[in-house]
Formats: structure tokens, sequence, C-alpha cells
């Protein structure tokens, strides 16, 4: 029996109100495209990891429907709560509303289908993240939604057959992929370092940097690393209606999971089709720049969620929003 694991992050602190935009989202340039009007209207992300806290004032509106596949709660399908903490702060990067006062996630328009794979402690067996897969794949909303998107923060040393396999039909159904390139970064790029599942090369896999746009000391590097994003000192929703300010790649990745749905629903309304999801991968490559690191570091750069509109504004207020 093999079994996953939260990719080890660090809780720096705990804040009972917030009500601002958090600076990582602002590193990305989410506002820019808010501003052009798309937050992620129309895409369902699936969220595998501790489950979520389902009334908490930014996500309670954003859950369309969860699924339980661990043993917590005498292994009730039914209910997907969040006992960790880290499943509900990546939830809030992706679309926490800012309903009260409080955070807002990258795409706050989109919907969450929430799908626990670890306990509260944090562990996992394998299978589990198996069968989280596949209900993604499977799942149908209410109106006939689909999951466009499966974000994963987790990681195991362990590469095994049957996960790889389950993704690449994911990924065949035309389901994006974004995983934590994961911590056990040696500060040498050099060196490689993988975690699965996001080593394997069909998913996009998600590296760090800090709110500097420097490359995070613990993100691993590898050369199937796709590219990076805020992984430092990243607030969000966290238990107990709180807020919380956390740090690995396991923040990093929910920040591209909700850009790749305002992507799609921007590219998708301008191209007027369904975008596969070979085209979506473009499209969020399209918006990198390139860090002066290896690319072992960075992959394809950093996203900027500013690049890729005909835009409406000058070119000099595209530089201000750059700043």
């Amino acid at each position: 029996m093999s079994y996953v694991h939260l990719i080890p992050y660090t809780v720096q602190s705990i804040i009972k109100s917030t009500k601002e935009i958090p600076p990582g989202i602002q590193l990305i340039n989410a506002p820019f495209s808010w501003d052009h009007g798309y937050k992620g209207e129309g895409v369902v992300i699936a969220v595998l990891d501790t489950g979520c806290e389902s009334n908490h004032s930014e996500l309670r509106e954003q859950i369309i429907d969860g699924k339980n596949f661990t043993t917590d709660d005498q292994g009730d399908s039914t209910n997907f709560e969040d006992y960790n903490g880290h499943g509900t702060h990546v939830c809030g990067t992706i679309c926490a509303a800012r309903n009260e006062s409080g955070v807002v996630g990258v795409a706050p328009n989109a919907k969450l289908l929430v799908i626990k794979v670890l306990n509260e402690k944090g562990y996992g067996e394998t299978k589990w993240v198996i069968e989280g897969i596949r209900y993604a794949m499977n799942w149908r909303g209410p109106k006939g939604e689909k999951v466009r998107i499966i974000s994963m923060s987790l990681g195991s040393s362990e590469d095994s057959i049957e996960l790889h396999k389950i993704i690449q039909k994911a990924i065949n159904s035309n389901i994006l992929v974004i995983c934590a390139a994961g911590n056990e970064g040696d500060g040498n790029h050099e060196t490689n370092e993988f975690a699965y599942p996001g080593a394997y090369p069909e998913v996009v896999q998600v590296g760090s940097v800090n709110l500097q746009k420097q490359i995070s000391v613990f993100s691993n590097t590898n050369t199937e690393v796709d590219l990076v994003a805020p992984g430092e000192e990243i607030l969000s929703t966290y238990l107990n209606n709180e807020f919380a300010v956390l740090s690995g790649t396991s923040m990093a990745t929910p920040h591209i999971s909700a850009a790749a749905a305002l992507i799609i629903q921007q590219c998708e309304q301008e191209f007027e089709r369904f975008l596969t999801e070979s085209e979506s991968y473009a499209q969020i490559i399209k918006r990198t720049v390139e860090l002066d690191v290896s690319r072992r570091y960075q992959g394809n750069g950093l996203l900027d969620l500013s690049i890729g509109f005909k835009s409406r504004y000058k070119q000099d207020d595209q530089l201000t929003v750059l700043k």
C-alpha cells in the first residue's frame, strides 16, 4: 500500500479578521484580469486535499459539491470538512469571495468541487487520490457542469503507476491537472528533487517564488517544472472562519489553478469555442515572464495575468499595473 501526504508547509500566522487583496494575488496581476471582466465564471475546479471548511464566510457560496474518500468521520462520503486547515487555505487562494470582511481569491466567481483525499493529519492512501481523480472526471453538476481543472497540493516520493495512469486519463479527457513541485529543494539547481504527482511530465508542475519574485529556497528543482507562482507569506482562508499566512509550493499551486480558470473563461469567450487541455496549457505558458535563474527552478517563468489581452489600456497603464 502506498501513501501520499501534504507537502510540508509553514503556518506563519493566524488572523481573525482581514480585508485585503492578498499580495500574492496582486503579484500575478489577477486584478488586471478582473478589470477585463474575467473572474472564473462557469469554471469548476476540483481541489484534492484535506477538505474544506464548508461554512467559512468566504467559501460557503463557492462550493458546488464535495466528497470524502478518507476514513475521517467514519468514512462518511458526504462529509468533506477540513480538520487540518491546508485544504481550506488552498481553496481560499482559488476563489474566496470576500463576502464579508476577508480575502479574495484569484478566481472569485469559479466554483469548487471539494474532494477530500487526505485525512486530518495530512496523510492519505494513494488509492484515495486515484478514486478522487476518477470522481472528478465523472462528476456532473446540477446544470451539467464538468470539472475543467484538478488542483493537487500533495505529494509522495513514490512513483505510482496507477496514479500516473489515472492522471493521464484525466488529461486525455481535457482536464488540466495542476500539482505542487514539492518543498524538498536544496538550493542547488543542478540536483533534481521529485515529488509525485508533480513530477509527471503530463501535469502542470508549479514551483514557488517569494513576494520579491525570488525563487523559494524550499522549492523543488527538476526538468519538469512548468512555471512558478507566489508561495511564501500567502494570506488565505483558514479554520474557524479565520485567515492564515502560510508558505510552501502548496500555496503556489492554487494561484495557477485559479489563474487557469480566468484564462479558460477569457479564451473561450474570445475564440467562441471549447479549449482543449493542451490549448489551455499553452495559454497559461503564454502568460509567463522569464526570471534570471535556471529553468530547473522556474520552468517557463512567473505567471503574469496582465499578458495576453487585447488591452483597452494604454501601454503606460499596463506598466503601472506591473509595478
